[in-house]
């Protein structure tokens, strides 16, 4: 039974570390697709998403049938149930990178405004972000969980250079970029947003190894 029951959460990690990877190819795609305002690689961005929302319910259902049938303990619970979590911020994942796509598909047919340097930058660290947490969490390795955690202003401050870029150096001085410049705003929004998820991650996966909350006590990070 509990060989059974081992099989059944290895295949559980698997299926978390396949949510992972396709969240995180969902957010190169879409930031590609910003880059080069390609509106066919936006859309299958939008289109994929259908397969991250059957996944996460799969996973959901797998988990919920562990504690029924299995009635886990301990160790064996904290993990299931912050599969949970981690399930549901990996979806809401995808549906940022889906955000992205459509902030896309609002700048295809439109001329360059600029370069973009800061927002891929931005996606290189939320897509390291997503995927140190989901490593955290299948090795139990609060060090790493820690690492996602102080990196989040790292990307904090790549937005905030964005948006001052933005902001001054293009619509303040002439107005009639605002309609290229806005969709680039919001993307860095969302890619921030996917670090803040993988914060929440790295949160929940602290608490489940150690039993310490770090969640608005950083001061348990040292």
């Amino acid at each position: 039974m509990q060989r059974h029951f081992d099989e059944e959460l290895n295949h559980l990690k698997g299926q978390l570390a396949r949510l992972a990877a396709m969240a995180q190819e969902a957010i190169t795609v879409a930031v590609e697709a910003l880059k080069n305002r390609d509106a066919a690689a936006a859309q299958r961005v939008i289109d994929s998403d259908v397969g991250m929302d059957s996944l996460e319910l799969v996973i959901d259902d797998k988990c919920l049938d562990l504690i029924a049938l299995h009635q886990p303990m301990a160790g064996d619970l904290r993990f299931i149930t912050t599969a949970i979590k981690l399930n549901a911020e990996l979806e809401r994942i995808g549906d940022l990178a889906v955000d992205v796509a459509q902030r896309a598909l609002e700048l295809a047919g439109k001329p360059e405004l600029k370069p973009l340097v800061d927002i891929p930058r931005l996606a290189e660290i939320a897509k390291r972000m997503t995927g140190d947490a989901v490593k955290a969490f299948l090795e139990g390795d609060t060090a790493l969980a820690k690492k996602v955690i102080l990196s989040d202003s790292e990307a904090d401050e790549l937005k905030r250079a964005v948006e001052k870029e933005l902001v001054y150096d293009y619509m303040v001085k002439d107005g009639s970029t605002a309609d290229r410049a806005v969709p680039l705003l919001l993307a860095a929004r969302h890619l921030e947003r996917v670090c803040d998820h993988a914060v929440s991650m790295a949160e929940d996966i602290i608490y489940m190894v150690s039993a310490v909350v770090v969640r608005h006590h950083p001061e348990e990070l040292k």
